[in-house]
């Protein structure tokens, strides 16, 4: 039922009531009904702050200057958390969100209070509303989860790590931020691992900021800084051995037509093209040769590639397989790093190179012609891993600990089983 609809009728109601009672008694019944329980489910108050959890909400990087800083006071709100005794834990028995009424609730409120996310303001009702809604798409908002206000597996087993770890957690990530505060280059890309996450950075002011889908635990993405000195459009894939040996040879096992259908072609030394069928897929004769996919749709870097030099052989790049973006874990790579809405962060790579506006990438992408670009001015670029860092709006960042890089394995949900 509609809440107008519904206080339409309560109204009406009333009115009967008045006709035959004084109006003294009816406006008592109402003011009784209205602060009755129940009433809560029906708020339209919203909490103003749930949208500075956003990190589109500023154009601040997290390598800002400013960054140790703001994390040094987040730490120190974390050690008063944890010296009143934490936060206590919501038992994850229920599936809760908006109308539901429960005495979990009341656990829910008192644990987002603590944590800043809820208002104190916002009573100590069992009524899952408006406010508490709110609440949990803001701390969803800074846990890299999904902002759906429903409180899931996820969302629970964020909810209920102590404080004290939290506190380490900013602790640990504090001299990692602390080591990259320096000037890091008028224009720079940054990729934080664990937040499968990019900001491209110019003047101090994150340019444009993009999901990335980086490496699975077993094939990690690596720490690295380095230059982007070249963009590739319509690319080849070259296939690294690995790849070769833990996913092409079983493939072709099943399959022997596996590399036909995706077009990719067997090279011997001297670029001599080799059939498939002239390899033995059951032992390892096949890492002896390059394994190389044509441009396409299909191709595994989509239509561009973006390259810089490393010991690692690893890139950033485009993936027909854009769906993967929508997805809460992105951890899917063999190291490298795809990019979602690729083609604005080529176009900003490029703007200092002559000739390589967004139209002219755009018009080589669609003929299929495989070109290289070199850009003028070389952009630096940083893998890097922080778990946790705070924005200027004093909100406090939290993401997974993906690759057990932090010391405490409470804290690799995505690896566990919740």
């Amino acid at each position: 039922m509609k809440r107008r609809k519904f206080l339409s009728g309560a109204v009406g109601s009333f009115a009967a009531l008045s006709a035959t009672s004084n109006s003294a008694f009816a406006e008592s019944a109402i003011d009784k009904f209205l602060q009755g329980p129940g009433h809560s489910i029906w708020k339209d108050q919203f909490d103003a702050r749930k949208g500075d959890a956003s990190l589109s909400s500023s154009k601040s990087p997290i390598f800002s200057q400013n960054t140790p800083s703001l994390i040094d006071v987040a730490i120190n709100k974390y050690r008063t958390i944890n010296a009143a005794g934490g936060w206590p834990v919501v038992p994850a028995n229920v599936k809760l969100k908006l109308g539901e009424i429960h005495n979990n609730v009341r656990v829910l409120r008192k644990r987002l209070v603590i944590s800043g996310d809820l208002s104190t303001t916002a009573g100590d009702s069992d009524v899952y509303d408006t406010w508490v809604d709110a609440a949990v798409r803001r701390f969803q908002e800074r846990h890299g989860l999904p902002s759906d206000g429903v409180m899931g597996r996820y969302t629970y087993a964020a909810l209920n790590i102590p404080a004290s770890t939290r506190l380490g957690q900013l602790e640990t990530n504090v001299v990692r931020l602390r080591s990259m505060s320096g000037f890091l280059g008028d224009r720079y890309v940054m990729v934080n691992i664990p937040a499968a996450h990019i900001e491209a950075v110019e003047g101090g002011i994150v340019a444009s900021r993009h999901r990335a889908v980086v490496g699975k635990v077993d094939r990690q993405s690596p720490i690295l800084n380095s230059k982007i000195h070249e963009v590739n459009l319509n690319p080849y894939w070259t296939a690294p051995v690995s790849i070769v040996r833990k996913d092409i040879i079983p493939l072709m096992q099943k399959d022997p037509t596996y590399l036909t259908r995706n077009a990719i072609r067997i090279f011997a030394k001297g670029g001599i093209e080799l059939p498939p069928e002239s390899i033995d897929w059951n032992s390892q004769e096949a890492v002896k040769y390059m394994f190389r996919q044509d441009p396409g749709k299909i191709n595994a870097m989509g239509s561009v590639k973006i390259n810089f030099q490393n010991p690692h052989a690893v890139y950033m790049h485009d993936t027909p397989q854009q769906s993967l973006f929508g997805r809460l874990l992105r951890f899917e790579s063999s190291g490298c790093v795809r990019v979602q809405n690729v083609r604005d962060l080529v176009s900003w790579l490029t703007k200092d190179t002559p000739g390589w506006s967004r139209r002219a990438v755009e018009r080589v992408i669609e003929s299929g012609e495989r070109i290289d670009v070199k850009l003028v001015k070389k952009v630096p670029i940083y893998f890097t891993y922080v778990t946790a860092w705070a924005m200027p709006t004093g909100v406090v960042q939290f993401r997974d600990d993906i690759y057990r890089r932090d010391g405490v394995d409470e804290l690799s949900l995505g690896t566990q089983k919740i």
